[in-house]
């Protein structure tokens, strides 16, 4: 079982910066992907940003050039650095992991709120 835990997440004005991380519990040797996904009210869960175990990446259009996702495997920590937010990107942002069983783990969720 792997257990994930989001923080990182705040009020800020549009144009403004913030870095999410995820760090991830349990039995972490077995994560193969991890994303970011994100919900707004009243609209789907969206996949942001994905890193493979490799550290291959893909993004959202909507976030391209503005997020950039990392991660560190010696800290079984994953993160989401947010650049230029706009208010649009207000939502309850979830971490997500797959393992090689196929199970799927998220994160409980941390609040982005972008002001204008």
């Amino acid at each position: 079982h792997v257990h994930l835990v989001d923080s990182g997440g705040g009020l800020v004005q549009a144009g403004g910066s913030l870095r999410l991380s995820c760090a991830a519990s349990g039995n972490i040797f077995s994560i193969n992907d991890m994303s970011w996904n994100r919900q707004a009210p009243g609209k789907q869960r969206e996949l942001v940003a994905a890193i493979t175990r490799g550290g291959t990446t893909n993004y959202a259009d909507s976030v391209k050039g503005r997020f950039t996702i990392s991660r560190d495997n010696a800290k079984n920590t994953v993160y989401l650095q947010m650049n230029n937010l706009k208010p649009d990107d207000t939502a309850v942002y979830y971490c997500h992991a797959n393992d090689y069983y196929s199970n799927n783990y998220w994160g409980q969720g941390t609040q982005v709120t972008v002001s204008s």
